[in-house]
């Protein structure tokens, strides 16, 4: 079968329970990945994928040793895989690139696919509408700031990043259908138009699966998660479409 198509997905949050287990998600994203490999020429992983990662100089965080013995292998067999970090994985380094053998990136991409222009991020701290987020974003990528964390044992340093994920999800719900001319995103998305044209915005990171018309010839995908929506986006060379693994099972 030939490769022909690209994929994105995100916001996985593996290593976190919540209305379904860790393990099980991560059961069904190993079954994703088995079904497109055979014809994925890229796999666009848009950040979040675990709910924390860190790696201190000899240790990185337990488990999802299948989930990244898949990716390697799909990586072996030919499929390009591009790393965006988010805001839970900000601490990717070397180890996991090299691991799975993926592309690191840490800044939104400009990529022309088929003729077309996309527009490619994980979606965390892109223009002025979480001054407050930017923030902490800009502490977190300090070398000072995770130069101090290292110094803190592993397993009190997990315990805190995933207290603090929890937390942090207690206090954003998000809505089922959301205001989408009042989301963040759209409106980033709307700034960029000003000055160039794209005609795919793809993100993660607000966890809503959608995809919106901004203009006649720009689309905005959000792909959703991974905790509760199983969604994805992939692009044939001329359509972008937004999928549900569950419903075609």
């Amino acid at each position: 079968m030939e490769r022909t198509k690209i994929y994105f997905v995100s916001d996985a949050h593996f290593g976190v329970d919540s209305q379904f287990s860790s393990e099980s998600r991560e059961r069904l994203f190993i079954s994703w990945l088995d079904e497109i490999k055979n014809d994925a020429s890229e796999l666009y992983l848009l950040g979040d994928i675990f709910d924390f990662w860190f790696e201190y100089s000899y240790v990185v965080p337990r488990g999802f040793v299948s989930v990244l013995a898949k990716l390697r292998e799909l990586s072996d067999s030919g499929v390009k895989i591009k790393y965006f970090t988010g805001n839970h994985d900000m601490w990717v380094f070397d180890y996991l690139p090299q691991t799975i053998g993926a592309e690191l990136h840490r800044v939104p991409e400009e990529r022309e696919m088929g003729g077309k222009l996309f527009y490619i991020a994980h979606g965390d701290g892109l223009g002025k509408y979480d001054r407050k987020y930017n923030m902490m974003k800009w502490m977190f990528h300090n070398r000072f700031f995770q130069f101090m964390f290292k110094w803190i044992h592993p397993d009190w340093g997990c315990r805190l990043a995933l207290w603090c994920s929890h937390r942090s999800r207690l206090k954003h719900d998000l809505p089922e259908t959301p205001d989408y001319e009042k989301e963040f995103l759209v409106m980033y998305s709307r700034e960029v138009l000003e000055k160039k044209h794209v005609d795919n915005f793809v993100f993660g990171h607000r966890h809503i699966p959608y995809q919106y018309q901004l203009n006649e010839k720009s689309l905005f995908t959000n792909v959703g998660d991974w905790l509760f929506n199983f969604t994805y986006a992939v692009f044939d060379g001329e359509n972008l479409k937004l999928l549900n693994f569950q419903s075609e099972k």
